[in-house]
């Protein structure tokens, strides 16, 4: 058995935000839906505000009204548990606490046929320890929607320990048939999106909290150079500060306190603050109707360099030499044994984040990763207290001659776009090494998940085999709590090639 028929009826238990969204799609597939709340009334409730959601589709043509008419004649609302007794699916969404799934899951046993899919849409909660209440957990399975459930089309289809194949593939095949794009997981913690997107967040707080930069310029480094569709400051604004940090926490006490995941401070001030983001008109920032918008920093004009010194072949940033021509700067190329890094006409260095710092040589600027170097509108620098003020101005000309804004931020090693990404590509190889998901899997949840610009494997292909592992591990040199101690998984794959052509 593989998709459900669309004659067989579904249900919903659960009448929040999430419940209706996932009823919304299982209508709009053409299935019979009944919506159960234990709150009375509820569930009357939540059919009439789908019902106007259907509403607006009609109005704005995305939805016949013949088809309307028929969804919500499909649309039954259910006074009691027992009004679910033939349905073939029933996906719960109810409060994230583990007693109270349960105890919902042995009531629905009692009720549905055998042959009934039970699922759980739960973010945060362990299937395995949910589907653990059921007589027979071989056919209970996770569901993770996301918000909103009809217009995202990811689905993390999950399997508890005890989860039967035959289960787990009715689940995916029923999802895409529905119209969403499955990636089937492993029961683990914060499941594929929420454990490897960590990293995003807690690089950008972690480079506010040692004051290399405010949460403008952050932002703004990470959409204008790394490409991501919204910074992490005004992202967790949106999200909301307390629901963002209860799922790091549920991540990190899941893993056993692994220091790779711990929560930030300053969000934790933040949200004992009741600055919770824009449902309480103040977050990272002021969110008031009248309220200014902090602008990330961005340099003076400077004078250009007359020319630049190439040694090397740049790596992950070769495409800015071509650049640098374009700009009518001359470029002169020097081949190197070791590294990669440009001289400037007054003898200080410009090299990619790698992991170390500027204030370990004398007169090195780096910058920040990019996605793309060409379309990048801005581009962050990095320099220590003893950098010379002519080697900072050159660098920051450098790439105003290239059409970018700069943002000089403080010695932060590994920067901000470099560092996240490093870490987001080591958590994606540490995930399909204890199989946790497919590569392939993986970059798709990441990329209709939370819109990153690729997957952390297209991250990896492109930067280089062993780009991510190297700068990790000067990090961890650098900070030795283990937080950016790269994994087993990285370095075998960092060093794979090398292995492979040589002698053990």
């Amino acid at each position: 058995m593989t998709a459900l028929d669309l004659s067989s009826p579904v249900a919903v238990v659960g009448t929040g935000t999430m419940g209706q969204g996932i009823a919304q799609v299982a209508l709009a597939a053409g299935h019979v839906v009944r919506l159960h709340d234990a709150v009375p009334g509820r569930a009357v409730e939540a059919s009439a505000a789908i019902g106007a959601r259907l509403d607006r589709l009609v109005e704005k043509d995305r939805l016949s009204a013949a088809d309307r008419d028929a969804a919500r004649a499909r649309l039954l609302p259910a006074r009691a548990l027992t009004d679910l007794a033939d349905c073939t699916l029933v996906v719960e969404a109810v409060l994230e606490q583990l007693d109270v799934k349960q105890q919902l899951m042995r009531d629905l046993e009692d009720i549905v046929g055998e042959d009934c899919l039970l699922a759980t849409n739960t973010s945060s909660l362990s299937v395995t320890a949910i589907g653990a209440a059921l007589r027979n957990p071989g056919r209970f399975v996770g569901l993770h929607f996301f918000n909103p459930a009809p217009l995202l089309p990811l689905v993390e289809v999950v399997s508890g320990f005890a989860t039967d194949v035959t289960s787990a593939t009715r689940a995916y095949e029923m999802s895409r048939a529905w119209g969403k794009t499955p990636v089937a997981c492993a029961d683990t913690p914060g499941f594929i999106v929420n454990r490897i997107a960590r990293p995003f967040y807690a690089e950008a707080f972690a480079v506010y909290e040692a004051q290399a930069a405010d949460p403008a310029t952050i932002d703004a480094v990470l959409r204008e150079s790394g490409g991501f569709r919204m910074g992490a400051f005004e992202l967790t604004d949106l999200i909301g500060q307390d629901v963002n940090e209860s799922v790091t926490h549920s991540v990190w006490r899941s893993f056993f306190q692994d220091v790779r995941f711990t929560p930030s401070l300053a969000q934790r001030r933040l949200v004992e603050s009741g600055r919770l983001g824009r449902k309480t008109g103040h977050g990272w920032y002021d969110h008031g109707a009248d309220a200014e918008q902090p602008e990330p920093h961005t340099a003076e004009p400077a004078q250009a360099p007359a020319y630049v010194v190439v040694e090397g072949d740049m790596g992950p940033a070769a495409d800015l030499v071509a650049l640098i021509r374009e700009a009518g700067i001359a470029v002169r190329e020097e081949e190197e044994d070791h590294g990669t890094r440009m001289v400037l006409p007054g003898g200080g260095q410009l090299a990619l984040a790698d992991g170390q710092t500027s204030v370990e040589f004398r007169d090195v600027v780096y910058f920040d990763l990019a996605l793309d170097y060409r379309r990048a509108s801005r581009i962050a620098l990095s320099a220590s207290q003893d950098t010379a003020s002519g080697t900072l101005s050159e660098a920051i000309g450098l790439f105003q001659a290239l059409g970018k804004d700069v943002s000089v931020i403080g010695d932060a090693p590994g920067m901000i776009v470099a560092r996240t990404v490093a870490r987001i590509v080591d958590l994606a190889h540490d995930a399909v090494a204890k199989g946790v998901a497919t590569e392939e899997d993986i970059d798709t949840a990441m990329r209709l998940g939370v819109n990153y610009p690729l997957g952390p494997f297209e991250w990896s292909r492109r930067l280089g085999r062993s780009w991510a592992y190297d700068l990790l591990d000067d990090l961890h040199l650098r900070d030795p709590s283990g937080r950016y101690a790269p994994s087993l998984a990285l370095y075998r794959h960092a060093y794979a090639t090398e292995k492979r052509e040589g002698t053990p």
